[in-house]
């Protein structure tokens, strides 16, 4: 009769977000695992919950969670709970789950809060596809592949950063996707000072060049348009001479009028004007 490991939703900012299924829980659970046991505190005398504490946080995460993996074993229920939002999305807690998944341990997901869906909710672009990175790789070799991989992407891109780097990070987004790519810039979500910014990357930057970033970021980035990758495909073809761009459909075996119709729409010309030139 081993015990569950609940994954506790807390607030990103105000208190008030947190849901009643989550505060029954933390007060039945025998132990709660927070990944900064000082900050939770605050949360929980808040809320008036006298449950034991203890820590679980990057530093401690292999190592602790085979710890409470022990006490699941023995019956006892956990609570996991992150600084804020939901455990397991940017934050060890993946990998606690991981191993009680492998142990056989039951895991109960307690939805609720999350800055990332926030951000993209209020964002403006367009919520049906979407990429959520979190923070990018400190490393500059394996950021770099990151932004090469970002560059083609066609979904909402939403990314996580730091005051202190915001600038550094919508720079390089500038010289990645153009300045006229837009974003939104949410600050300090759900709490007193929220701030979202719906711009290009470009006003963004000279917003943040006059006004010096603080709190908490999440950048909501549009995805690659068709209009673009339409553009840059027929950029390329127009690179290729047009006897070479026919000969290509030709390998394939396609027959000349329609390697002409594709030629044409290649390039965004009249298959009369593909058919002239071929002439001339």
């Amino acid at each position: 009769m081993y015990g569950k490991l609940y994954l506790c939703a807390t607030p990103i900012g105000n208190l008030e977000d947190i849901t009643l299924r989550a505060l029954r829980t933390l007060r039945e659970v025998d132990l709660i695992a927070a990944e900064d046991t000082r900050n939770s505190m605050k949360l929980l005398n808040y809320f008036e919950i006298k449950v034991p504490l203890t820590s679980y946080h990057e530093f401690n995460k292999i190592e602790k969670a085979y710890q409470l993996v022990k006490i699941l074993r023995e019956g006892k229920n956990i609570a996991l709970i992150t600084d804020a939002g939901t455990p397991g999305i940017s934050d060890p807690g993946e990998d606690l789950v991981q191993i009680c998944c492998k142990e056989g341990i039951e895991v109960v997901s307690l939805p609720g809060a999350a800055a990332c869906i926030t951000a993209l909710t209020v964002s403006g672009l367009s919520t049906r596809r979407f990429a959520f990175e979190a923070f990018l790789p400190r490393d500059k070799k394996e950021r770099g592949i990151i932004m090469d991989q970002l560059k083609e992407e066609t979904r909402t891109i939403i990314l996580y950063e730091a005051p202190h780097r915001l600038v550094h990070t919508l720079e390089e987004l500038r010289q990645v996707f153009g300045g006229e790519r837009k974003i939104s810039v949410c600050r300090e979500l759900t709490k007193m000072h929220e701030q979202v910014l719906r711009h290009s990357v470009e006003e963004v930057i000279a917003y943040y060049q006059k006004q010096q970033p603080r709190g908490e970021y999440v950048l909501v980035i549009e995805g690659k348009s068709h209009e673009d990758i339409v553009k840059e495909n027929r950029k390329a073809w127009m690179m290729m001479d047009l006897e070479e761009h026919m000969a290509y459909y030709e390998a394939q075996g396609i027959g000349r009028k329609d390697a002409m119709k594709m030629v044409a729409k290649d390039r965004g010309v009249s298959k009369r004007d593909v058919y002239r030139e071929l002439l001339d």
